[in-house]
């Protein structure tokens, strides 16, 4: 192998979706660097529909105020369909996911407040000092969207590989109007999802665990 692949198969497997993070604050410099690498990403025709909000310090902690008092009162509204449901595999794979963090932490499965708990923690960006505000052209509509989560990738990769913890968050969008109106994004463009990053606080339990990967086996029908 390769020691450009063997580096991208440590960064990648080094990435988790991280849920506890330390309040000190990343870098500009090293912010930019990630932008810089992510926009590299494909996407259809080039149009890089990608566009982000950064926070840090005071706007980061207004935001997460916000964000909190907002769910107490408003119902869920994301510009974009969330899947329907969730079966077979998928399924297990969510489940699998949800247990290993609530068995992390210490949360019985039956302790529904623990995981309502839990699941808050989303909408306090889990502590981080930073959030990232994804959004793309409505016009282009599931392909602008399909592009972005390439840029998503390409952005928490890139950070992993500077020792800056991500978490994507589809949560943060569930509230789309609240983001528009926050950020004064306008609505011709689409909150796709929230990406909260810093460094990781690893004395957390909440980082303890990893997910697994399906096998290639599983993902690829060889025809030929």
């Amino acid at each position: 192998m390769s020691q450009a692949y063997d580096t991208m198969d440590a960064v990648f497997s080094a990435r988790f979706s991280c849920r506890a993070f330390k309040p000190d604050p990343v870098p500009r410099a090293d912010i930019e660097r990630i932008v810089a690498l992510a926009r590299r990403a494909p996407s259809w025709c080039n149009a890089q529909p990608w566009q982000l909000v950064i926070t840090s310090g005071n706007e980061t902690d207004a935001f997460r105020t916000a964000l909190q008092a907002e769910i107490a009162q408003a119902s869920n509204s994301p510009d974009i369909p969330f899947p329907e449901k969730y079966s077979g595999i998928y399924q297990d794979r969510r489940r699998t996911c949800g247990f290993q963090l609530y068995n992390a932490v210490g949360i019985d499965r039956g302790d529904r407040q623990g995981r309502a708990d839990q699941m808050m923690r989303n909408f306090a960006l889990f502590d981080a000092p930073h959030v990232a505000i994804v959004s793309s052209p409505a016009e282009l509509g599931p392909y602008g969207a399909m592009d972005c989560g390439g840029f998503v990738t390409a952005f928490t990769t890139a950070a992993q590989a500077l020792g800056i913890a991500t978490i994507p968050q589809a949560a943060i969008a569930s509230y789309a109007p609240f983001v528009h109106r926050h950020f004064e994004i306008g609505e011709d463009r689409l909150i796709l999802c929230a990406i909260s990053f810093g460094y990781a606080d690893m004395d957390d339990p909440a980082n303890a665990f990893r997910t697994d990967r399906a096998e290639v086996a599983d993902i690829v029908d060889w025809r030929g």
